[in-house]
């Protein structure tokens, strides 16, 4: 067991001007080759975590002002043929590529291929950026090339539909420090290469070309997430989640019954509720607010019912559980 990210790189640990060159060194060997142009290079501060999952390739990186240059001599000497997807967790930069440039935010998702020359630049003052790279083979893509190129280096806001989908799954593995077996990067890198599939499909209006399975992992997906975000409204339910997918209500319990490992759309709605709950019944700064304002917060109006369910997922009442999970006093 170990976690997804390992550290890879941190600047702090070596003398002030040593860091570019070793920047240098780490990136070209855990993305690629890049010419860097750093203006307070005895300033710079950068971190590195990366992990390889089955040929997919994910980075989070933080990184001091600077421009970086992939240029047609670099890509001669040295070319793994990835897309390489990026998602700007903190700070603003600039990419560019041929005649196409676009001013990346945070929360913005972006595209571009280690076989084409691209420039990116940083501006963060005295901060630093945050940003998750992910690249993986242009082979493991079943969509045209030539249409994908169409899309590259363009600003992509990850706010809604499938952008968000990437965006919040990309958030969460750079956030994760959990223990994780080999098989669980496997699949991982399963869901990375649909979602990434899909993501490029729904940009250049490809959605036919990508495999069926590839679609409805990915509308689960969003089905999931969708649920996620509306565990506060008591109406919510297979009928409700059914009619907000334009989909009928046999089909989204045949993908549950695909997707879901032995959850049911009701079954799951309950045991997201149930997890919210019980994560704010621990949270010291709730624990004034009453037991059962807390549960109908999360969709649960009806108290006993509540206190069933409760009890039936996790062995004790919700005041004994909130209770146990008090921290003791010194």
């Amino acid at each position: 067991m170990s976690t997804m990210l390992k550290d890879v790189f941190d600047s702090q640990g070596l003398p002030a001007a040593d860091r570019v060159d070793a920047w240098r060194e780490i990136t070209a060997g855990a993305l690629i080759p890049n010419e860097f142009i750093i203006d307070r290079a005895l300033e710079f501060r950068a971190s590195l975590r990366a992990a390889d999952l089955s040929g997919v390739q994910v980075t989070a990186l933080t990184y001091a002002s600077m421009t970086s240059r992939r240029t047609p001599r670099l890509i001669r000497q040295s070319d793994p043929e990835m897309y390489a997807v990026g998602l700007i967790r903190r700070g603003r930069q600039i990419i560019a590529r041929g005649r196409c440039e676009s001013a990346l935010e945070t929360g913005d998702l972006v595209v571009y291929c280690t076989s084409r020359p691209y420039r990116a630049e940083v501006d963060v003052g005295p901060g630093t950026a945050a940003s998750v790279v992910v690249q993986i083979p242009r082979a493991m893509v079943p969509l045209p090339s030539n249409r994908v190129e169409r899309v590259m280096a363009a600003r992509v806001p990850g706010r809604e539909g499938v952008d968000l989908l990437l965006a919040g799954f990309l958030t969460n593995l750079a956030a994760d420090t959990g223990p994780h077996r080999f098989a669980d990067g496997q699949r991982i890198s399963g869901v990375l290469t649909d979602l990434i599939t899909a993501w490029l499909a729904h940009h250049i209006d490809a959605d036919d070309r990508t495999p069926v399975e590839t679609r409805q992992y990915v509308q689960f997906a969003e089905i999931q997430n969708f649920i996620r975000r509306h565990l506060g409204d008591a109406a919510l339910s297979p009928v409700t989640v059914a009619a907000a997918h334009h989909i009928s209500l046999r089909t989204l319990h045949r993908l549950f019954h695909q997707h879901a490992h032995g959850f049911t759309v009701a079954s799951y709605i309950r045991h997201q509720r149930l997890a919210r709950i019980r994560r704010d019944l621990a949270d010291p700064r709730l624990a004034t607010r009453p037991v059962h304002a807390i549960a109908a917060r999360w969709g649960f109006l009806r108290p006993d019912d509540f206190t069933r369910a409760f009890r039936r997922r996790y062995g004790v009442t919700p005041g004994d559980y909130r209770e146990q999970a008090r921290p003791s006093k010194p």
